[in-house]
């Protein structure tokens, strides 16, 4: 398998081979020597080398060097839709607003513990705090309930402000809103049955999402119905936002058609609903204007830490490789191995940290500067045309 990836980057590989001081925006492997390797770095790589394969003895792997590693948070989003008896998993992630450098926790090196020290204790440094990236708040709307998970010192203010302690549970009676702050996660716990034809998005709204949140709400309130239930993970304060009179139950304003309900402060022209539906249009196919049904068997939105990390690739070129160097310069020395340039994303996972994806990236483009002898077929001065330069008459 690694010999087949490489003979398919072998092209671009060469040329990078050449290079003796790459520079580049993108992230690349630091070719001086790596410090100690934390336990997540050295799983990492580890896991990334598996995955690509490169297990053989003429494979040589450098990077993964922290002080080349870029950190920064993003929005996850995932999904299982079973359409036909077929669960189909997607997963989105946000662009990352701004890569930086970060000493998080999991790259610390503990040192060994030196004779003579009282206990055996080394003071560690404390933990920076907010560290772990949290969602921006968001509102939701009754009728539902609402599991809360890790939230030993969440504030509630529903309406006067309590301490909570381990609350577990909390249950949205109909017009009820509530705003949530300093969410780890939310999550569906039940799955949920959705009708078809998917209708299409007009006028800039998510006209299909809104229809089937519309749905959602009419069968969460009718009477003996399941409410729809949701997890929040590590909730910092929840506080009421709008709480409208239970003898209303018609009251109709402009937002119950704008707003995606229970999430009411996701607003219809969202530009990130307006992609998920999209995305399910074409997960659904041409049943998606066909009457039926689908199942939303899992959706999370989660705050996740993302770090890149470069590491490059060398191999030895061998005769039995089958490679031809066609187009090679012939004044140019024949390259003994090629070397790749690699960028793994990852995601941080309390002490781990989890391979997503890895690219190579193009850390140089290199230009050839060329003597005009050879050029012009090694022809001397004594053969080339003589050029006047016109005559100046101010010339004295």
């Amino acid at each position: 398998m690694a010999s087949r990836f490489f003979l398919r980057a072998l092209a671009s590989a060469l040329i990078l081979s050449m290079t003796v001081l790459p520079f580049s925006s993108a992230l690349v492997s630091s070719p001086n020597v790596n410090p100690p390797f934390p336990k997540a770095i050295s799983d990492l790589k580890e896991a990334v080398v598996k995955e690509l394969g490169f297990q053989a003895d003429d494979f040589s792997i450098s990077g993964f060097d922290l002080r080349d590693t870029l950190v920064g948070h993003s929005v996850a989003y995932e999904f299982d839709v079973e359409i036909d008896n077929k669960v189909l998993p997607v997963k989105l992630l946000e662009d990352v607003n701004r890569w930086e450098f970060v000493d998080l926790p999991i790259f610390r090196v503990e040192k060994p513990i030196r004779p003579g020290e009282e206990n055996g204790l080394i003071v560690k440094k404390k933990t920076e705090e907010n560290m772990s990236p949290v969602l921006a708040p968001f509102q939701l709307a009754g009728p539902m309930e609402l599991w809360i998970q890790d939230a030993k010192h969440m504030r509630l203010s529903l309406p006067h402000d309590v301490d909570a302690g381990v609350l577990r549970k909390v249950i949205l009676a109909e017009g009820a809103v509530v705003t949530v702050k300093g969410a780890k996660s939310v999550s569906l716990r039940q799955p949920l049955d959705l009708p078809l034809p998917l209708n299409q998005t007009q006028n800039g709204f998510a006209s299909g999402l809104l229809s089937l949140a519309q749905h959602l709400h009419r069968v969460s309130g009718a009477k003996d119905a399941t409410l729809l239930s949701l997890r929040v993970d590590k909730p910092v304060e929840m506080a009421t936002a709008i709480e409208l009179p239970s003898e209303v139950p018609t009251l109709i304003t402009p937002d119950q058609f704008t707003t995606l309900w229970p999430m009411t402060s996701l607003n219809g022209s969202h530009s990130n609903l307006l992609g998920l539906e999209k995305l399910l249009s074409s997960v659904l196919g041409p049943k998606a204007n066909k009457e039926g049904s689908f199942k939303l068997l899992k959706a999370d939105v989660s705050a996740q830490t993302y770090l890149k990390i470069g590491f490059r690739v060398e191999k030895q070129l061998k005769e039995e490789d089958g490679i031809k160097l066609e187009g090679f310069p012939e004044w140019r020395t024949k390259p003994e191995k090629v070397k790749l340039h690699f960028e793994a994303l990852a995601k941080v996972d309390g002490d781990r940290v989890i391979p997503e994806k890895v690219t190579q990236v193009y850390p140089v483009l290199l230009e050839d500067t060329v003597a005009p002898s050879v050029l012009q077929g090694n022809v001397t001065m004594s053969k080339m045309p003589v050029m006047y330069q016109p005559s100046n008459p101010f010339t004295i």
